[in-house]
């Protein structure tokens, strides 16, 4: 992670409403230089919302926003200078092809770095020539992402960035996503798919309805959640009423049951004890400290490429971020 101790984004009790719908209800959000912060909830929590605050598209109601401690909304041209931006649902100019598409999004950045543009359109599998109209969800997709990463950014903002890839081509992007990392950038990444988080993020915020539920390293979340365990032992009686065991099951000699972070140690103490012939202890995922939160009310989430939803709380959005709030409303 770089040596840099300020937050390339930072907002406080940040809100926003759509006249009275509320999507933001005060949150707050710390993304340190140089790492993947994953950003998680589901539709309508007000993720694309803080995307487009902080890429100065709309105005927050109140609190603060700052990237790179500028106001996104008071000096949108400053602050565009080191971000790459990638929607979830790219619309594109119809009669450009693709690749006029990506010469003028990487253009407005300063221009393509040759060598990466044609490395990563060979590894997307991408066609430059076709007419932007004849791209599926998917091409469209890749036209922004070749754009983004085509050229070095401080800040890449990803907002259901791989929606529509198929896992090989996800697979190109999660390469991407480590290569840009590796270099030193910041990546904000809002995903509906837990294991891409997982795999790829240093840390993560889940919000919820507009506020930031939990925030943390990985490492930190699964401390706040139970780790799965199942058991072959001679005694298993012994385990059954240990404190932090949870959903005790038994099966002759074969037990499960979950067990609180902070009562491991007693845990192991008892199985000890209990004459165990074969054990297994699974980690909590990233996907159960979610379900934590949210329950059944998390639809459109999920481990692989079919559960993927783009984010429904506001219309689609450009590939290229230039109108803001008073022509888009």
């Amino acid at each position: 992670m770089h040596a840099e101790s300020s937050p390339v984004i930072h907002t406080r009790h940040l809100v926003k409403s759509f006249g009275r719908t509320p999507a933001l209800t005060g949150l707050d959000l710390s993304v340190m230089p140089g790492e993947v912060h994953g950003f998680l909830g589901p539709n309508g929590a007000g993720k694309s919302t803080t995307l487009r605050i902080l890429l100065g598209l709309i105005k927050p109601t109140s609190g603060t926003a700052r990237v790179f401690g500028i106001d996104p909304w008071a000096e949108p041209v400053r602050a565009h200078r080191d971000i790459a931006y990638v929607p979830g649902d790219v619309t594109l100019w119809p009669n450009l092809t693709g690749g006029e598409v990506v010469d003028l999004l990487a253009g407005l950045r300063g221009g393509a770095d040759e060598g990466l543009r044609r490395q990563l359109i060979e590894e997307l599998d991408f066609d430059p020539r076709k007419k932007a109209r004849t791209y599926s969800k998917g091409n469209r997709q890749k036209a922004a992402l070749i754009a983004a990463f085509s050229r070095p950014a401080r800040l890449y903002l990803l907002d259901e960035p791989s929606s529509g890839l198929d896992p090989v081509m996800d697979d190109v992007f999660r390469r991407h996503v480590r290569r840009v990392s590796a270099d030193g950038a910041t990546v904000l990444l809002s995903s509906h798919i837990l294991a891409e988080v997982e795999q790829l993020c240093d840390r993560v915020t889940i919000i919820r309805s507009g506020a930031a539920v939990e925030s943390g390293t990985l490492a930190d979340l699964r401390h706040l959640t139970r780790t799965r365990f199942r058991v072959i032992a001679a005694n298993p009686e012994v385990v059954a009423t240990v404190q932090g065991i949870h959903d005790f099951r038994r099966d002759g000699s074969t037990m499960e049951f979950d067990a609180d972070a902070a009562d491991l140690g007693t845990v192991l103490q008892a199985l000890a004890t209990a004459g165990v012939t074969a054990f297994t202890a699974s980690p909590p995922s990233l996907e159960e400290l979610f379900m934590r939160h949210y329950g059944g009310q998390a639809t459109g989430y999920g481990t692989g490429q079919a559960n993927r939803q783009p984010d429904q709380e506001s219309p689609a959005t450009p590939a290229t971020p230039v109108t803001r709030e008073s022509q888009v409303r």
